[in-house]
């Protein structure tokens, strides 16, 4: 399994620079139609749902306090497979063109980060899991039409 990492440095390999909120957030998309398409995690490390949507804590290590991400040297683009470039490439080709805030929004509006957020005011940064299960069941159940899109 490669690491999110990995992830995050393809995706800014295919894409070109992005702001670290909109790389979080396709790094998330990118794990949740892998568990949908693959069946199977793209990558292992937890995504947590902050305030401004799904966060990787660890990619959020690397990149805090800069707003503009060129190239993430932490990751391995070539460390992914076949399967996991066509569900990266899927995700940047239907996410890509979205901008950060509307990918937060996004998230905001969909089930597996608003049952991590619950309980939670939206002033708490929070660290609960948005975890594997619950980006499966939800994202799976999206119409066919909506997933072939994505």
């Amino acid at each position: 399994m490669v690491s999110a990492h990995d992830v995050a440095a393809y995706i800014l390999r295919e894409q070109g620079p992005l702001s670290a909120m909109k790389l979080q957030k396709l790094v998330y998309y990118a794990q949740a139609w892998s568990l949908v398409w693959d069946d199977r995690p793209l990558f292992a490390e937890r995504i947590e749902a902050w305030i401004n949507g799904p966060v990787v804590r660890e990619l959020y290590e690397r990149h805090k306090g800069r707003f503009d991400i060129r190239d993430w040297p932490d990751g391995n683009p070539e460390a992914l497979d076949a399967n996991g470039r066509a569900t990266v490439h899927a995700v940047l080709d239907y996410y890509g063109g979205r901008n950060a805030q509307a990918l937060s929004d996004m998230t905001h509006a969909e089930l597996p980060w608003r049952q991590a957020r619950r309980g939670l005011s939206d002033r708490d940064r929070g660290a609960r899991e948005i975890t594997l299960e619950s980006m499966a069941e939800y994202y799976s159940s999206l119409p066919a039409d909506a997933d072939a899109e994505a």
